[in-house]
């Protein structure tokens, strides 16, 4: 089942309209990147046209989440991510809502493609990606 196809049966989050609640590790899992790492992971999987699956964006804890295929967690242990998978669970917009304030979805595709995972992990390792967590080290 693709990420959109789970969005749409997803239970919706009560206290929040627009909001479903999504059970992680059913087909995919997530990496979870801080914003400023992630959205050069992207720009630099989108320029070297990687397979890009759903990716997240979430505003008010500045993270994105990268849907992957199942059963990488060994890949990550490396990086400054993390990696979730069963007996995770995700509050995530529908696939129609966008919000300035929460974030949404930066990619959604239609079918099941996930971002692959090898392409995500060389490009966390990129010089311009690696710099930039370094610079975010130094900043905490």
């Amino acid at each position: 089942m693709s990420l959109r196809d789970a969005l749409r049966s997803a239970p919706m989050v009560d206290a929040m309209p627009g909001l479903r609640l999504l059970r992680v590790g059913d087909g995919w899992d997530l990496v979870r990147i801080s914003a400023d790492i992630g959205f050069l992971a992207l720009a630099h999987l989108r320029a070297t046209r990687a397979a890009i699956g759903p990716v997240l964006y979430d505003g008010p804890n500045e993270r994105l989440y990268y849907a992957i295929g199942i059963g990488t967690a060994e890949r990550w242990a490396d990086l400054p991510v993390r990696h979730l998978s069963a007996n995770s669970w995700l509050v995530a917009p529908g696939p129609e809502q966008i919000d300035d304030w929460f974030g949404g979805w930066c990619e959604l595709p239609d079918d099941d493609t996930l971002t692959d995972a090898d392409a995500l992990h060389a490009a966390l390792q990129h010089p311009c990606v690696t710099a930039a967590t370094a610079l975010e080290e130094v900043g905490r």
